[in-house]
């Protein structure tokens, strides 16, 4: 079986590691297209400046990401 062509990760108090290819577009339409073979970082806390990639604002301010899904959450 091949690994599916987009993984998405939560980095435990951090960001969201995104592996594609695959296309981002943030809330003012802005299109970014992610490659195949690199991670890329998406924001998770809110604070970066950089949005909606990570620039490490979560580890400056102490983000802590406390919920995590359970398996009847993501079905």
């Amino acid at each position: 079986m091949s690994e599916p062509p987009v993984v998405i990760k939560t980095v435990d108090n951090g960001p969201y590691q995104v592996k594609g290819p695959v296309k981002v577009v943030d809330h003012e339409n802005n299109v970014y297209e992610l490659g195949p073979g690199r991670t890329h970082l998406l924001c998770r806390c809110g604070l970066s400046a950089k949005k909606p990639f990570c620039d490490g604002s979560h580890a400056r301010e102490g983000f802590t990401a406390a919920d995590r899904a359970t398996p009847a959450e993501t079905q």
